[in-house]
């Protein structure tokens, strides 16, 4: 795996781009002089943490031959501001699932995605709470 970064102003706009030539932009907080032409660092933490646990949930339904019809994903978190560097404290992470969907499967899904499988969770996870909920939609 290889990302490679290009600062795109003389400010702290930069462009991320993967070995498939994907890009993301990135900038930092307005409040140091960011403009506003990308994601922040933390927030790319919390794009990771969706999508690597989404990924994962999503599979582990498709192997329980669970009828996933769309999924959504909002992430809320708070940051130890009162500590330099300020890292998160507690993230919250909740699915709307829309489908026919067994609770048990799901929360099975759910379990195994964030105490097995989703690797950015379990990183994230050493250092702040995570927490997860749910709300299928029939």
């Amino acid at each position: 795996m290889e990302i490679n970064l290009a600062r795109k102003n003389k400010k702290f706009h930069f462009e991320a781009e993967n070995a498939e030539g994907q890009v993301v932009g990135i900038d930092a907080n307005p409040a140091i002089g960011g403009e506003g032409k990308g994601f922040r660092p933390m927030e790319m933490l919390l794009v990771g943490l969706g999508g690597c646990s989404g990924i994962d949930m999503i599979n582990v339904l498709t192997k329980q031959k669970e009828p996933l019809d769309d999924v959504k994903i909002k992430i809320t978190a708070t940051r130890r501001d009162n500590e330099v560097p300020a890292i998160f404290e507690v993230i919250n992470i909740h699915f709307d699932l829309f489908g026919e969907l067994s609770i048990p499967k799901v929360e099975r899904a759910l379990d195994l995605t964030f105490e097995k499988y989703c690797s950015v969770s379990n990183i994230i996870g050493r250092s702040a709470e995570i927490r997860f909920s749910y709300q299928i939609h029939s």
